[in-house]
């Protein structure tokens, strides 16, 4: 489980670095830092799972509070062109939704160690 903390440290810190060229940035690298350092701290023990519970909770009412009104796709194949705004709003809410995933896992490995 270890390995996969490292994995979704590394993987928000990724995301939060190519957030620089976002219209908005600031919010978006935060957004990814706040689990990457949670993911880093589950390899210390130090958090309880009530908490990783809580960001799971918040990162999937962003990632459908984010979800476009009508769905286009994500264009994988397109990285550089932006065809529509709602592409980019799938494209975060699908982050969003990866973050809360992730969250979950880390909060249900705390919960099994807390309970032995």
């Amino acid at each position: 489980m270890r390995y996969l903390a490292i994995v979704f440290a590394l993987c928000f810190i990724l995301s939060a670095f190519v957030q620089l060229n976002d219209p908005d940035p600031l919010t978006w690298i935060a957004l990814y830092s706040v689990p990457a350092i949670a993911s880093l701290i589950f390899l210390r023990k130090k958090l309880p799972s009530l908490v990783y519970f809580v960001l799971a909770a918040v990162y999937l009412t962003i990632a459908i509070l984010q979800w476009p009104p009508e769905f286009e796709g994500f264009l994988f194949g397109e990285v550089k062109t932006m065809r529509s705004l709602n592409i980019e709003l799938a494209r975060e809410s699908f982050g969003m939704g990866i973050v809360a995933v992730a969250m979950l896992v880390l909060g249900l490995s705390t919960r099994r160690t807390e309970k032995k």
